[in-house]
């Protein structure tokens, strides 16, 4: 994660709506000075992810909290192992441990889902990429879940790249593809702010064939195509003189069954929008250890 930790609202946002006014259960069971100690253990076999943004979140509870780490971010995790160990005042421990596994289950479970796409391409060239289906407000830290999966991200929202999709394409109405996509990029040139990338969206190999011939033009994004089709689009774009360099990028019907056959066709890039809408929280628990009073 980045220093300026955007994360750090939602944490205050967890907490307001987990713990309002103050955990009543604690408060009638638990003397005030008593400590505890708890383990974060996997009950499963996965990729960590989020043990650093666990320490904030104990900081936002209470700064006599601490945290010891015994494994990275984007480490293979053991079902049973130990990741980590919590200390401190044992009502604040409790009064974090749902929000502490919130983010940690739900972190884990997407580098997890993503380390298995990357495993089922690791034979191509392929790279795995995410998409902006991501949970609002969480974008930041579920796209550092998918890099911590040995992924890449593609773009962070509408400002930093162009992406002229279907709807796009449509609202030309009947003005030339070819030209109205030249006219596109030119303003893209003459824009405001420099962007990351100028990717197209096609649907048919006659309309690749034609944005092939487009000048400016960095990726294509190849939609709900079948491999027969990406591979067709791979030849197309290997023989074409202007667009050799142009990356091509598969997108629709993409999941861990069909994943590999997509990335043996020869596509560069496979965007999959269920490494953060589909990914299953990884199962965590936080298991106290031997109590003791302060």
């Amino acid at each position: 994660m980045n220093n300026k930790k955007p994360y750090l609202e939602l944490i205050q946002l967890a907490k307001a709506e987990d713990l309002g006014p103050g955990d009543v259960t604690s408060a009638v069971t638990i003397p005030p000075q008593q400590q505890g100690k708890a383990s974060l253990v996997f009950r499963e076999s996965g990729i960590l992810c989020g043990i650093e943004i666990v320490r904030d979140v104990l900081a936002a509870y209470d700064p006599n909290l601490r945290l010891d780490a015994e494994a990275a971010d984007a480490a293979q995790i053991k079902a049973a192992q130990r990741v980590a160990t919590i200390e401190g005042p044992m009502q604040s421990l409790l009064a974090s441990e749902r929000v502490v596994l919130n983010f940690l289950q739900r972190l884990s479970g997407i580098a997890t889902l993503t380390a298995q796409y990357v495993k089922a391409t690791t034979q191509t060239k392929a790279k795995i990429c995410d998409t902006r289906k991501t949970t609002p407000g969480w974008r930041a830290l579920e796209k550092y879940a998918v890099r911590c999966g040995g992924a890449h991200n593609h773009r962070q929202g509408l400002y930093d790249a162009v992406l002229i999709k279907d709807n796009h394409l449509a609202a030309l109405g009947a003005r030339n593809l070819r030209s109205g996509l030249t006219e596109a990029i030119k303003r893209v040139k003459e824009y405001q702010r420099s962007v990351d990338f100028i990717e197209v969206e096609v649907d048919s190999l006659d309309q690749l064939a034609i944005v092939l011939e487009v000048q400016g033009v960095d990726m294509v994004l190849l939609d709900n195509m079948t491999v027969q089709q990406m591979a067709q689009a791979v030849q197309l774009r290997d023989s074409s003189t202007i667009g050799q360099k142009v990356l091509l990028e598969a997108s629709g019907q993409v999941n861990l069954a069909t994943v590999s056959a997509i990335a043996a066709s020869g596509v560069d890039r496979i965007s999959v929008g269920a490494l953060t809408h589909s990914a299953r929280n990884l199962d965590i628990g936080l298991d106290l250890m031997a109590n003791r009073h302060g």
